[in-house]
């Protein structure tokens, strides 16, 4: 059956996808023929998530290098799977709950994490299916969740990658690697929960900085320069008995606790020490000296307010100033019943600012502070501030520097094995300025925050139980022995110890399961039964929190009931907890299984720059904390996927590309093979429709290639793409050899990673080389040479197609797999085919030197007719000076191919070129071109001089603007780089236009 005129995409690529699923073509171990593995772990998407340009070109990378192993006989593993997503999901879920009226809080924890699995079993896998018409050929019999085997999870989420989590944290708490603390951490109020740096997100906004004036105490002045000279020399002070500060959030103020003034700053330093008095609420205010005040920056004084700002939570941690909440998880200023806002402060200030502000919004609180502060007249001034403002990516909410207990990984205990992996070798990262960005952030890292306030996601392994002065107090036959020693209180540390023998701490149980968790507790809470007691049976009770335990245990002891009551961590863990954990987690880990004896360590990870920190670094910190390996020994770090004119793509800007849209409109081929055409290490893509559609015209020209063969009997061996015979006709012998090239080229490029040089390489190859030169000199002999000519060039050309199918395979999976299944009797899909092992041993050096010079005289007749803008159908005649004796037998050998593709109808030979000949030098000989009779010369140099002028033009105006210091300051990033790509376009116009014109000059 003959092929089709056009390559169908949208017919044949779900067709093609469904048969290597149904041949087990993608799974792990498929196609092996060697001992050597390759393994590569997708970076899970969110399980919310849906493809974007980010995760095509990210996964066209990894493919591209799965196929390729695979083909080349590796026992391969794509491991695919999504991440649980923890807030992104939990806010699906909610959105979906409010469009019924309904909120998370209507229902139990429970209740509401069964709805997530529901939403997750219907609407979690779109990601996967979206991944499939890219063609990502991951083994997706092993697809994994991060929250695959936890309680409550349905059927078909068995996996034990919860298990793994959770035996990770108690492992690295019991070796003293997780805390918990208070620390000031980014908190989102629309979610209540604490968030990663990633989750931020920093918007510039129009805003206010208000100046404000602190009292001094107990009489202290200044003397506040008002005037200056020339040279700045200060010439005029007044006397101020107060500090002016600036805030852009005057609302903090609330909670401040000192003012930081520059050590070395001469108006100041007799303050050191001393105090101001913070307005509204009477509280006495450490004046203290820290580097962090600038004093060219304002009055060089700063109000410092350590629990609500992480530069003043870390002047705070230097100077020892106090730290106090006023603001509750909803961002509501939170002042009644809150002891450190009203320490030391007086009673009527108090009262006042808690019937004015407390409950109310931070935003309302802070106009009402303003209208006070001038109605007080401690209001200095409003100055107008565009400043940046951190919000919550998925909230789009201001987020809140917040002082809150949270669960904390020890990084300076973890960090050095994956520190010295870098600096050793063991692990490779490049480009080179990402992995000086990786060891630049894990050598200043800071504590790792790895709690979150949600109830999607994995739950914080460990249980409390009321401290034993509450047991004591709520069971006459109990006393509490406060005479104990830490190693008795199973799982705490010394500060635990001493708040609970004064009964104001919970106990910490940390454990992989509650069951085990209740087996510690019991054995705590005996440590203070009396004798009389001793052998009473408890009932250990699980409740919901400390507020349900308390009335728990003093209902059951009115009864004369032995309880007690224990519960859980409502936190759960970061999202990046999990996923840091996905090497392992995934082949099976903590299991001894074959995958993770056989893949892990795994090979390379592709990913993208925006996440190094987050997930790379993690990754390397925690396979080495857990299971003292690598997980990796490659880091390939591709870079952002912009619009044409460099822009970050932005749905704002409306100049967002989606990938499905694409493959929809040019095919999943076209998409793939332009992302990796512009891969260019460490360059960002600029990515055009009009790339991707030059891209599908590709993929039409290999198909027309194709067709060619079929219609002249070229395809039909079934085996032609094991080998090939000698051949005999140079043209053959030429591309051939040309073939064993451009497998070496490939090789080495993807080798390398540097998968926009294989894309290159073949595009050059398979268009250049084989579409158009080798299909052109082929004609001849297919149509007028002996039978043994044409049966020799029929095999070579189906052994040259099916070698450009192979090598193309990978980068484009779909157009190849149907051009190859179109050959009967094939043995293998072409996703199973052997990667060949040929090189440049199959050049011959006499066929390459004559083709290659042909090619040269060709392109150089054709270059010549086309700047001198000779009529593309007009034959012309040409001259031939010094032509050798080599040159003389390949044009003997080849005359007529070279006068059909060069229009030219004789060839004389002359050693002195008349006037008006345009010369065309190859090795061996000079052609010469006479065309003062065929154009006007006159005509053509106006106007190529007239274009040239134009462009002088557009060519000054961009160095103007380049070599303008303050362009390339002020200016976009994306617009300079613009401006340099243009003025190299405009470059290479002026210099061909100048080669026109010397052309030109040489008819005189």
């Amino acid at each position: 059956m003959a092929m089709e005129k056009t390559f169908n995409a949208a017919e044949a690529e779900s067709r093609i996808y469904d048969a290597w699923e149904q041949a087990g073509a993608f799974k792990a171990g498929a196609n092996a023929k060697r001992d050597d593995t390759f393994c590569i772990m997708i970076p899970p998407p969110n399980v919310t998530g849906s493809l974007h340009m980010g995760h095509a070109f990210n996964n066209t990378l990894q493919d591209i290098l799965t196929r390729w192993h695979r083909m080349r006989g590796f026992d391969t593993l794509w491991q695919p799977g999504q991440d649980h997503a923890g807030i992104a999901t939990q806010m699906v879920v909610e959105r979906d709950l409010a469009k019924e009226g309904k909120r998370r809080t209507d229902f139990t924890r429970q209740e509401f994490l069964k709805k997530v699995w529901e939403w997750k079993q219907t609407s979690g896998g779109t990601i996967i299916n979206q991944l499939k018409r890219l063609g990502a050929s991951c083994d997706w019999s092993r697809n994994a969740f991060t929250m695959s085997g936890a309680p409550g999870a349905p059927k078909g989420e068995e996996g034990n990658f919860h298990d793994a989590v959770i035996r990770v944290f108690v492992d690295m708490y019991n070796k003293g690697y997780i805390y918990r603390g208070k620390r000031l951490v980014n908190w989102d109020p629309h979610f209540e929960t604490a968030i990663s740096d990633l989750e931020v997100e920093q918007v510039e906004q129009d805003g206010k900085m208000w100046r404000l004036r602190y009292p001094l105490a107990d009489g202290e002045t200044y003397q506040h320069p008002v005037e200056w000279d020339e040279d700045g020399t200060v010439t005029a002070t007044e006397t101020r008995d107060y500090l002016t500060v600036a805030t852009t959030r005057p609302e903090t103020m609330l909670g401040d606790t000192g003012v930081a003034v520059h050590p070395d700053d001469a108006r100041y330093t007799h303050l050191i020490g001393k105090h101001a008095i913070l307005p509204l609420v009477g509280r006495r205010l450490r004046i203290v000296a820290d580097d962090y005040a600038d004093p060219e920056k304002g009055t060089g004084a700063v109000k410092m307010t350590p629990a609500h700002d992480f530069n003043d939570w870390a002047v705070g941690k230097r100077t020892g100033l106090r730290a106090i909440n006023v603001m509750n998880t909803k961002a509501a200023i939170a002042l009644r019943d809150n002891a450190d806002f009203a320490e030391g402060c007086p009673d009527d200030d108090i009262a006042r600012c808690i019937e004015a502000l407390d409950g109310s919004d931070r935003y309302e609180a802070r106009d009402w502070i303003i209208q006070t502060a001038e109605a007080e007249g401690w209001l200095d001034g409003i100055d107008a501030d565009r400043h940046m403002v951190p919000h919550g990516d998925r909230s789009k909410v201001a987020i809140e520097p917040y002082l809150t207990d949270q669960w904390f990984v020890d990084t300076s205990k973890v960090v050095q094995p994956a520190i010295d992996a870098v600096h050793n070798g063991d692990v490779t990262i490049m480009p080179d300025q990402d992995r000086k960005v990786y060891l630049h952030w894990l050598e200043n890292i800071e504590p790792w925050c790895i709690s979150r306030q949600l109830w999607w996601g994995h739950q914080i392994p460990v249980w409390y139980t009321l401290p034993p002065i509450h047991i004591s107090d709520a069971h006459a036959n109990m006393k509490l022995n406060r005479v104990f020693s830490l190693e008795r209180l199973v799982g705490t540390d010394e500060g635990d110890a001493a708040n609970i023998a004064h009964g104001s701490s919970d106990f910490r149980a940390c454990a992989a399961t509650g069951r085990e968790a209740a087996g510690i507790i019991n054995a705590y809470v005996r440590q203070f039964l009396t004798d009389e007691s001793a052998g009473a049976e408890f009932e250990l009770m699980l409740v919901r929190d400390e507020a349900e335990a308390i009335k728990v245990l003093y209902e059951e002891a009115a009864k004369g009931e032995y309880v007690i009551p224990y519960w859980q961590d409502p936190d759960v863990l970061d999202t990046w907890f999990s996923s840091g954990l996905w090497p392992i987690g995934t082949l099976g880990w903590p299991e001894d299984t074959e995958a993770l004896n056989k893949y892990f360590p795994t090979d390379v990870l592709i990913t993208g720059f925006d996440i190094i920190f987050f997930w790379v670094a993690r990754m390397m910190m925690m396979q080495y904390a857990v299971v003292g390996q690598k997980p990796f020994h490659t880091v390939y770090v591709h870079a952002l996927v912009r619009d044409e004119k460099g822009k970050k793509m932005s749905k704002s800007l409306g100049n967002v590309l989606d990938p499905l849209d694409l493959i929809d409109e040019y095919g999943a081929d076209a998409v793939r093979f332009t992302l990796t055409a512009m891969a260019a290490m460490g360059r960002d893509l600029k990515l055009s429709k009009d790339r991707i559609a030059g891209y599908r015209n590709f993929g039409t020209k290999l198909w027309n290639a194709a067709r060619f063969a079929e219609m002249n009997g070229a395809i039909s061996a079934p085996t032609q793409y094991r080998q090939i015979t000698d051949a005999k006709q140079t043209v053959n012998k030429w591309i051939i050899g040309e073939v064993g090239r451009i497998r070496e080229d490939v090789d080495t490029a993807l080798s390398a990673y540097r998968f926009n040089d294989a894309a290159n390489a073949l595009y050059a190859f398979v268009w250049g080389k084989v579409c158009d030169w080798y299909v052109e000199f082929s004609k001849p002999l297919l149509m007028d040479g002996s039978p043994e000519e044409q049966a020799e060039t029929r095999a070579t050309m189906a052994w040259v197609l099916d070698q450009c199918l192979i090598l193309l395979h990978p980068i484009m999976p779909f157009v190849t797999e149907e051009l190859w299944q179109a050959t009967p009797n094939r043995e293998t899909m072409l996703v199973h085919a052997d990667w060949p092992e040929y090189g440049a041993d199959l050049v011959n050096p006499e066929a390459d030197r004559e083709m290659n010079w042909v090619i040269s005289v060709i392109e150089g007749v054709r270059s010549a007719r086309a700047q001198m803008h000779v009529p593309a159908g007009l034959k012309i005649p040409m001259l031939v000076s010094g032509l050798d004796t080599t040159g003389r037998a390949a044009w003997d050998r080849n005359e007529a191919l070279i006068m059909k593709l060069t229009r030219i109808d004789s060839l004389t030979e002359s050693a002195d070129f008349p006037k008006g000949t345009v010369t065309v030098p190859v090795e061996g000989a000079t052609f010469g071109l006479p065309l003062a009779d065929i154009i006007d010369v006159d005509e053509e140099k106006a106007r190529l001089q007239k274009a040239l002028a134009k462009l002088e033009k557009e060519l000054s105006g961009l160095r103007g603007r380049l070599n303008n210091p303050k362009f390339a300051q002020s200016a976009p990033a994306e617009v300079v780089e613009e401006t340099r790509e243009n003025l190299a376009a405009r470059e290479e116009e002026e210099a061909r236009i100048n080669a026109a014109l010397a052309r030109l000059a040489e008819l005189g």
